[in-house]
């Protein structure tokens, strides 16, 4: 069997995470990402460029863990794909927006001091979902 790959996005929090509780009542945790870009030059070293700025959503229990775990200017590594799909616009057309759909999330070992805990979680079934955070609010627009 060959090795299973799936899109990363690396970056830095840029937005405290948010949790809304979406109509189908699964919790939903947004949060506006940046990602630092660099130009290499001519000898060799590096030279910083504008940050882009981009949207990250997370599901269920795993947006429930990020929200409690992760902060405005943490660095983190995630695992997931890019979701296209359009939106009103002020003036009346269509936007075509994006935002990276993390299913994996954790913090950039390179950059965060961390210690591991290792106690075994509490196992969860497919069916359970985790508590809500309490600062969530409930998003009646229904989202994938």
């Amino acid at each position: 069997m060959g090795m299973t790959t799936s899109t990363s996005l690396s970056g830095f929090i840029a937005s405290t995470p948010a949790t809304t509780i979406m109509g189908n009542g699964e919790p939903r945790t947004y949060m506006r990402i940046g990602q630092t870009h660099y130009t290499r030059d001519g000898d060799g070293t590096f030279t910083q460029t504008e940050s882009t700025y981009h949207d990250l959503v997370l599901f269920r229990g795993t947006g429930n863990r990020a929200a409690d775990m992760f902060r405005k200017g943490d660095t983190f590594i995630a695992e997931g794909y890019v979701h296209t799909y359009q939106t009103p616009s002020p003036d009346g057309t269509l936007e075509e927006r994006e935002e990276f759909v993390a299913r994996k999330i954790g913090h950039d070992t390179a950059r965060t001091p961390y210690t591991v805990d290792r106690t075994p979680r509490t196992h969860h079934t497919p069916t359970t979902i985790d508590p809500v955070p309490a600062n969530a609010t409930v998003d009646t627009a229904i989202s994938l």
